[in-house]
């Protein structure tokens, strides 16, 4: 499965809802983001090093809705994750750039790549996660929220640490 340019919905007329645009390095996918991203979450996990070849991958987590592909198409590489669950890594089929990653169970969210946007003004690290995972040389940022494994589900009782 990939994800297909489609027609645009209703766009709200002032700057301020303007929505953020993004693509990858050769301009093959174009994309628009409907809703503003603040916090961004640094994954540590041997996929994410592996399909990033970075340290970390730096996401955001967005409703599905708010994404729409204006240009061209992403390929999908699908393989189940340190999790346990199943990923969708959405990249441009010319270039590789990484665009999205999608749960194969859930719809209703995608882990966009925040590198893939035209701009980042505004956004901040807002947590560390699969940290026990990171390679001896990376820099994780103690000073944030860290998780071993993944970020716990909401109302868990777990609590982040620093290390």
């Amino acid at each position: 499965m990939s994800i297909d340019a489609r027609p645009a919905g209703p766009q709200a007329d002032t700057a301020e809802s303007a929505p953020l645009t993004g693509g990858c390095l050769c301009g093959a996918v174009r994309y628009e983001l409907a809703v503003p991203v603040s916090a961004i979450v640094a994954c540590y996990c041997a996929d994410c090093r592996r399909a990033t070849g970075t340290a970390a991958s730096i996401n955001a987590r967005v409703p599905a809705s708010a994404f729409r592909l204006v240009r061209g198409a992403t390929r999908v590489f699908a393989r189940a994750a340190d999790s346990g669950r199943l990923l969708e890594r959405h990249f441009c089929a010319d270039c590789g750039s990484p665009i999205l990653t999608r749960h194969g169970d859930d719809t209703r969210q995608i882990i966009l790549k925040v590198g893939s946007l035209d701009r980042q003004e505004g956004m901040a690290l807002a947590a560390s996660i699969w940290t026990a995972s990171a390679a001896p040389w990376a820099w994780v940022d103690r000073d944030q929220p860290c998780f071993p494994a993944g970020r716990p589900a909401p109302g868990s009782t777990a609590a982040p640490g620093r290390a």
